[in-house]
């Protein structure tokens, strides 16, 4: 993904949405887009935005949303709780939204969405995978992805199928996202027959993991699992091989899916062989490769949630067409009881608002710091 293209529209978006001021002041259907667009995972706020954006952009071309223009309203929670709540009230009371894309991090989308519910706004997170997400009885909370008690099974099977794991080390970032996808996984690992030789949380922003290195060379692991984000999954990985635990297969999450784990590994030579769990790659869908294209042609690829949050939009926007109504309630209802064609294909929802289908799969990292599908073991 080219960094630099963005950035200048994003510091834009953000210091808006900081003082409470959009510049798209044309608004008739104002909906939000929450996530991390600063901060160690901003990377993923540059995927939603830029995927809700040629979104809406679309569909306002082709007459916008039951007469009227769609107009995004970015909210920057950097993966923080507290600021996420802050981030949702101000989308519900000064901005007016009448729905909202988002947030990405569990942790933020699980306090957020309290919010959004209390107001009748619909929403939908391309990317927040803990289940508690839609486990609450929330009637307008959606999800474009699926759960992590879906993506851990996949993840322990390959495990046990293919790296034929026998010593397991599962680590997490002690986060919602991290510590729920990291045990999701252990539990269908001991369903398998493998009890992890370790299993250990880490601290969000930590960097030296020397500690932790040194207990899975001495628990003989020949497999680690880290149930987390890029800013820590880089560095571990980075310190395993430097330390001479080359051979030590590394397993990741969809905490992962952006360029950014090259960064924060120090270089593609660290990221090679890396294993990931996420959705089945939209980009090869037939149904994506005109979109695919533009973002292409505008120079920048569409990779990991970029996709996702324009498929929200699409949905969020058939929602209220299908409606015949702006209210979030209304989309709700209308949500779940019909199919969206979109840039990912037909979704639909389940009365929880998760996804009916879950497409999970295993990519891996090569020498060049590029992520590629693995073809689904039989």
């Amino acid at each position: 993904m080219s960094q630099t293209f963005y950035k200048k529209g994003f510091l834009a978006l953000a210091v808006a949405a900081a003082l409470g001021v959009s510049s798209f002041v044309q608004a008739d259907l104002k909906i939000g887009v929450a996530g991390p667009m600063t901060g160690a995972n901003a990377a993923f706020g540059e995927q939603y935005m830029k995927g809700a954006k040629a979104a809406a952009d679309k569909i306002n071309a082709a007459g916008g949303v039951n007469g009227e223009k769609i107009v995004l309203v970015a909210g920057d929670d950097a993966c923080e709780p507290k600021q996420a709540v802050a981030v949702a009230n101000r989308l519900v009371d000064q901005d007016k939204v009448a729905g909202v894309v988002g947030h990405f991090c569990s942790s933020s989308t699980i306090p957020a969405s309290e919010v959004y519910a209390d107001a009748g706004v619909i929403a939908i997170t391309p990317g927040s995978t803990n289940p508690a997400v839609t486990e609450r009885g929330l009637s307008a909370m959606f999800r474009m992805c699926g759960r992590d008690d879906q993506q851990g099974i996949v993840a322990a099977d390959y495990i046990v199928d293919v790296l034929k794991g026998k010593k397991v080390a599962v680590l997490h970032d002690k986060d919602t996202y991290g510590q729920g996808l990291a045990d999701a996984t252990k539990a269908q690992l001991v369903k398998r027959g493998v009890t992890p030789v370790l299993y250990e949380g880490l601290t969000r922003g930590e960097k030296d993991f020397s500690a932790v290195v040194t207990k899975i060379r001495s628990n003989g692991a020949d497999v680690v699992y880290f149930g987390g984000l890029h800013p820590e999954a880089g560095p571990l990985v980075r310190q395993l091989r430097e330390q001479g635990l080359k051979d030590v297969k590394f397993m990741s999450d969809d905490g992962v899916v952006t360029d950014e784990l090259v960064t924060t590994a120090g270089g593609p030579q660290y990221v090679d062989g890396v294993y990931m769990t996420f959705g089945a790659d939209p980009r090869l869908l037939p149904d994506s490769k005109a979109v695919v294209e533009e973002f292409r042609k505008a120079g920048t690829e569409p990779e990991g949630y970029t996709l996702y949050a324009y498929a929200s939009v699409q949905a969020l926007a058939d929602a209220f067409n299908g409606a015949k109504s702006n209210k979030g309630e209304d989309a709700a209802k209308w949500l779940k009881a019909n199919p969206v064609k979109t840039v990912m294909g037909e979704k639909s929802w389940d009365s929880k608002g998760d996804l009916k289908v879950s497409d999970y799969v295993v990519y891996q990292w090569d020498k060049d710091g590029k992520y590629h599908q693995l073809e689904k073991q039989k």
